[in-house]
């Protein structure tokens, strides 16, 4: 910082002479640079002619969907996905059933109990089946969570 000066106005002095600088250079033409072509931007260029000069224009067709000669194209119609088919876990909705993909047993402890809830709620989770199925999930999860809770109240 100079004397006399804020840091603003001394930032500004030495913006001012780097710009000085920098013109200066300008003037005397650098030979790895070519002549009215800036550094930031490049073009693809084939044979000596950018490709953007070559299609003035078209880009703009090139957007749609349309041949001039056929007239308007129209796109293929995606295909409907297939049916979601009910995996063969969520069939089984009987108290007696879900008992015995549990497996619960007296050696069980509050542990093992969290951990068989968890499994069963990642393959039986309304939200990680198909729509149509989710009847099914929900009762599914719902004796599953009153079996193993009756089975934590037990064992306090």
């Amino acid at each position: 910082m100079l004397f006399g000066q804020s840091i603003f106005q001394s930032v500004l002095e030495r913006l001012r002479a780097e710009d000085q600088t920098a013109e200066d250079d300008a003037e005397a033409p650098a030979a790895h640079r070519v002549a009215g072509l800036g550094t930031g931007f490049a073009f693809d260029v084939i044979e000596g002619v950018s490709v953007a000069s070559q299609r003035i224009g078209e880009a703009y067709f090139d957007n749609l969907d349309f041949d001039a000669a056929e007239g308007p194209v129209e796109k293929p119609r995606p295909l409907l996905p297939p049916e979601p088919v009910m995996p063969d876990h969520l069939t089984r909705t009987t108290p007696q059933e879900v008992a015995g993909e549990l497996a619960i047993s007296a050696a069980d402890t509050p542990l093992t109990l969290g951990v068989k809830r968890r499994a069963f709620a990642r393959a039986n989770h309304p939200d990680g089946v198909a729509l149509p199925f989710r009847d099914n999930a929900t009762k599914r999860m719902m004796l599953a969570n009153l079996l193993i809770d009756e089975a934590l109240r037990r064992l306090r």
